[in-house]
């Protein structure tokens, strides 16, 4: 018994009336989750990063050269919010690791550019967060996390 299953024993015990089982999922999740950011952010850290510098990085590497995008196509392929762009690029820039330029095809719109410190920075990190990310999964079975990952899927989807 884990403190979830007594969170959720101490709530059948005191409201009888209501099914407290969603805490079960829930519950484990949070925990899952805190824990997840706690050991990534652990590993950003080693590189002086964090999370969401390394997640802007990422976004522009994987576009593949000349590793360039809109803060706008940013926002819809990353995991910050589109009012957080303008302030993470900001930084990047300051720090030499993106650059802006104007987008021809747009005289008001720009295109954020990963700079060569950039893309360094990023395969640097890149093989740690992946080992990191390998050693949190490595109690399940690959039939286990594909499992757990369609699951999740569906959860997200379902919100």
């Amino acid at each position: 018994m884990d403190a979830v299953d007594r969170i959720v024993e101490q709530w059948r015990v005191e409201r009888p009336d209501l099914d407290p089982s969603p805490m079960v999922v829930i519950g484990r999740l949070s925990r899952a989750s805190a824990i997840v950011d706690a050991r990534l952010a652990a590993t950003f850290a080693t590189h002086g990063i964090d999370a969401a510098t390394f997640d802007v990085l990422a976004t522009l590497a994987r576009q593949g050269a000349p590793y360039r995008i809109t803060p706008a196509e940013l926002a819809a392929n990353s995991m910050i919010t589109t009012s957080a762009v303008a302030q993470r690029l900001n930084r990047l820039d300051g720090l030499g690791l993106v650059t802006r330029e104007p987008n021809p095809d747009d005289g008001r719109g720009k295109f954020v550019q990963l700079t060569a410190a950039g893309r360094t920075l990023v395969d640097a990190v890149l093989p740690d967060h992946l080992a990191t990310e390998e050693e949190l999964l490595s109690a399940l079975s690959p039939d286990e996390r594909n499992t757990l990952a369609q699951l999740l899927s569906r959860l997200a989807a379902n919100s």
